[in-house]
């Protein structure tokens, strides 16, 4: 591999500067991508890197052919459905999602993206309950859209959005002592409310690849139903079979009334998020609860369709879970040879490797990049490891083994 970029790549980069507002983590960019496939990523001057981030929207890896092959079909046939239309792909889309779904009967909304499908989960919560009081974990992530953004924390910058005062922040789960700091402050909330919550949001496993205690949702799940809160669970990142089950939330057998997906719906190539909640919900048939151009398109809805099959017909969320205890103790056999690799966290293929005190994630990351690993920072000094599902052991050595080699000279 070639350390210096190539002209094209440097040309590339620089006019995407230039063109591009600046935000974090995503401009200025690191390098010119000019492919992908399956779990690779090759870029401009011909370095090819795993692909352990993909923004979790890769579970069936790049390009996968049957996905390729459904949206060539689609773009001979209907290419768009204006919303008074019902098109066959989108029914069908909601029948699958819904033949997983484990609780009392339920309806879908589509939207283009998952901030957009969780401000439909919060208004339908508002809207069946009446109520206006929403609680949130603190230092969540749920989305950028001004609703979305202030359930993130308490401390959102207020240059970006408003918190209302109607949304109350706790203690995560990944905190020390955070489940039971957690539910003491669930129950003082809905105490002191006077039945005002109408809903409570959480990621059942988070991002960060932080798993919680087995009881911390099946308790909060019988605390939601005492006071009539909805609960909503954000299964964007960690959903359709990630962490070795379909929904992330079948771990805890604890059912939300309400779970929004996205990110990897859409295969990896276009924009799809998904809410489904409990048909009881399905209360003010006169509001326009998440109206989008795109909701039902019928392109967009046929790749997620694919996507579905693909992971029911390969059994990709039983593989998460093989791959992921593989993985696990590949880092841990590691960390025994390797004081700079402390351990393994995650459920499934959504993991986390923590790092040694003394080194640092974001020059461990570097790192990784330079020796053909494409990862991010993870809290508590960590690197992602969210490998594609269609990642095999042999990948999985590989990828460790550069790990190995980056840590050792960040």
């Amino acid at each position: 591999m070639r350390d210096v970029p190539s002209c094209a790549s440097r040309s590339l980069v620089a006019r995407d500067a230039e063109l591009f507002f600046h935000q974090e983590g995503s401009s200025p960019c690191l390098a010119g991508l000019a492919a992908v496939e399956g779990i690779w990523l090759e870029d401009l001057d011909g370095r090819r890197y795993v692909d352990l981030h993909g923004n979790t929207a890769h579970h069936l890896g790049y390009r996968h052919p049957r996905l390729v092959a459904a949206l060539r079909d689609q773009l001979e046939g209907l290419t768009f459905s204006p919303r008074r239309f019902a098109n066959e792909n989108a029914a069908r889309l909601a029948e699958a999602l819904l033949r997983h779904w484990p609780g009392p009967r339920a309806k879908v909304l589509f939207a283009t993206g998952g901030s957009d499908a969780i401000e439909i989960a919060l208004r339908l919560a508002l809207v069946a309950t009446g109520r206006q009081e929403i609680i949130a974990l603190e230092g969540s992530y749920h989305g950028h859209g001004f609703g979305a953004l202030g359930l993130a924390s308490a401390r959102v910058d207020p240059r970006l959005a408003w918190t209302q005062p109607s949304r109350h922040h706790v203690t995560p789960y990944w905190a020390p002592g955070g489940a039971e700091r957690m539910l003491e402050e669930i129950e003082r909330i809905l105490a002191r409310s006077g039945g005002g919550v109408a809903a409570l949001v959480a990621e059942p496993i988070r991002s960060n690849c932080h798993v919680p205690p087995d009881r911390l949702w099946p308790e909060l799940r019988v605390l939601c139903t005492r006071h009539g809160v909805k609960l909503i669970f954000d299964e964007i990142p960690a959903g359709l079979g990630k962490t070795g089950r379909f929904f992330a939330f079948e771990h805890f057998g604890a059912v939300p009334d309400a779970v929004v997906l996205g990110k990897a719906l859409g295969g990896g190539m276009l924009p799809i998020a998904a809410v489904i909640a409990d048909a009881r919900l399905d209360v003010a048939p006169e509001l326009n609860l998440g109206h989008y151009t795109h909701e039902k398109n019928p392109i967009t809805t046929r790749v997620a369709l694919e996507t579905i099959a693909v992971i029911e017909d390969d059994g990709l969320a039983a593989r998460a879970a093989r791959l992921g205890a593989y993985a696990r103790q590949a880092v841990e056999t590691l960390a025994c040879h390797n004081e700079r690799i402390r351990r393994w966290r995650g459920r499934g293929l959504l993991g986390a490797i923590e790092l040694g005190h003394g080194i640092d994630a974001a020059a461990a990351m570097r790192a990784c990049f330079r020796h053909g690993v494409s990862t991010v920072t993870k809290p508590g000094n960590a690197l992602g490891f969210s490998p594609p599902l269609i990642i095999d052991e042999s990948d999985i050595d590989l990828t460790i083994e550069r790990i190995d080699r980056a840590v050792r000279t960040p």
